[in-house]
């Protein structure tokens, strides 16, 4: 089936089986595994490589949304698509025992990973959920930060995760994210390039309309900062297709008032 022709469900079967791809390692001599990027080009530290378990990194991210969230000890974190938890036990450091760290994600091997990896190295504040960022299985006005990691330009309902997000933090929380924007239209080849959405980069929505839809959510203090740095990384995702030349990291924060 066409990537222009195919309902959110089916895209999200493929984002499922592309994902699981990626910890399982099944096929991944194919394209069916996501591109991986050392978490050094990502913006994390050696440190932060060290205090999360080693299985945990997958690379899967675009950026460090944690340099940004500027985590209190605390407070409650919700991870979108937190995937083997990487950022969750990192997040839960940041919190410590009297914060909670609560990740939600799709895929059922990646949740296995990530519960096996709490469980192994002793993370008792953090809890790993399944469920679709699209309709997240928390309580309204729970949680004080979001973070997210290359992941909501994967959603084929982009608004339904602004509305879920801003449904379920307290007032005056705050949305902290590291995603991939379009800084220009997209080539039709890789708009209908299912590689090139389940990689991170063909469902990529432009800067302005972001801010529009994180307005309609109802969230104020929007700041979109792109990364230009990333592009170092970013054009070994698709090799030939000069995709740095319309993609780019940004950081995406807002408030909710």
């Amino acid at each position: 089936m066409k990537l222009s022709d195919s309902s959110s469900d089916v895209i999200r079967t493929e984002v499922r089986r592309r994902y699981s791809a990626s910890v399982t390692g099944a096929d991944c001599a194919s394209d069916d595994c996501c591109t991986s990027t050392d978490a050094l080009d990502l913006g994390y530290s050696d440190a932060d490589k060290a205090a999360a378990p080693e299985s945990a990194n997958l690379g899967l991210g675009c950026g460090n949304p944690l340099a940004i969230a500027s985590l209190q000890k605390g407070q409650v974190v919700l991870d979108l698509g937190s995937g083997a938890g990487f950022d969750c036990f990192l997040a839960a450091r940041a919190v410590g025992p009297n914060g909670k760290v609560i990740g939600v994600d799709m895929t059922d091997e990646m949740l296995h990973t990530a519960r096996e990896n709490a469980r192994k190295h002793g993370f008792a504040n953090v809890e790993f959920r399944l469920g679709e960022i699209e309709a997240l299985p928390i309580a309204d006005n729970s949680v004080d930060v979001i973070i997210s990691n290359c992941v909501i330009n994967l959603s084929p309902e982009k608004q339904h995760v602004f509305d879920e997000a801003f449904r379920v933090l307290k007032p005056r929380g705050r949305l902290a994210v590291a995603d991939m924007v379009a800084t220009a239209p997209l080539p039709d080849d890789i708009k209908a390039d299912w590689a090139a959405y389940t990689g991170c980069m063909a469902g990529a929505s432009q800067i302005t309309d972001l801010e529009a839809m994180l307005r309609r959510s109802g969230f104020d203090r929007i700041r979109i900062a792109p990364k230009d740095s990333s592009k170092s990384f970013i054009r070994e995702w698709l090799p030939g297709k000069r995709i740095e030349e319309y993609l780019v990291s940004a950081t995406i924060e807002a408030v909710k008032p």
